[in-house]
């Protein structure tokens, strides 16, 4: 009798030693789902580039992080490379480049674009790369001109008009794929020349 007790005994301890870990283990997946929930929601997000928009500085398949928490704290400023609700389908995301900030003028014409007069910087285009477009949008106080760096097949702001500010996700701050194409994007700013 004493010989039974003394193996039911074990076993509850071992029994209770596999929970105990069991628990350890659904307690820390609790904890990290969370976790990557809350980051995912409020603070960064991964985004896939789907289309040719973008090219030649990123294409198809490339894998984005989207800051989702600067714009919380500051505006978008020129050349900054953003990722945002479509306009017209707000369950469809685009990224482009913020070129017009609220109460700009934007003028496309020539084969590029002038933001108050002055034409902007591209320096982040291929040499020859030209804007088509013939137009003049004065922005309002929450609004941004917003373009594709392939300017030819880009469904952008010249095509839709101004992006409202509520419609942006983020900033993209780095490309994680593919791995020989790994790079945390700093931004020229683009202004005047």
């Amino acid at each position: 009798m004493k010989h039974l007790l003394n193996r039911a005994f074990q076993f509850y301890n071992h029994v209770k030693k596999y929970l105990s870990d069991v628990w350890e283990i659904l307690e820390t997946l609790i904890i990290a789902s969370i976790a990557i929930f809350l980051i995912y929601k409020y603070v960064a997000q991964p985004f896939v580039v789907e289309g040719a928009s973008m090219q030649p500085n990123f294409y198809t398949g490339d894998y984005l992080l989207v800051d989702e928490i600067t714009f919380k704290l500051e505006h978008p400023e020129r050349g900054e490379v953003i990722v945002f609700r479509n306009p017209q389908d707000t369950k469809e995301f685009f990224i482009k480049r913020v070129i017009g900030l609220p109460g700009d003028t934007i003028i496309v014409g020539n084969g590029t674009i002038y933001v108050n007069g002055k034409q902007v910087n591209q320096s982040y285009l291929p040499a020859g790369m030209t804007t088509p477009g013939n137009e003049t949008v004065v922005l309002g106080s929450n609004q941004y001109f917003v373009v594709g760096d392939n300017r030819i097949v880009s469904y952008d702001s010249r095509s839709w008009g101004p992006l409202n500010s509520n419609l942006i996700v983020g900033i993209v701050r780095l490309r994680f794929w593919p791995l020989d194409e790994l790079k945390l994007f700093t931004y020229p700013y683009a202004t005047g020349k």
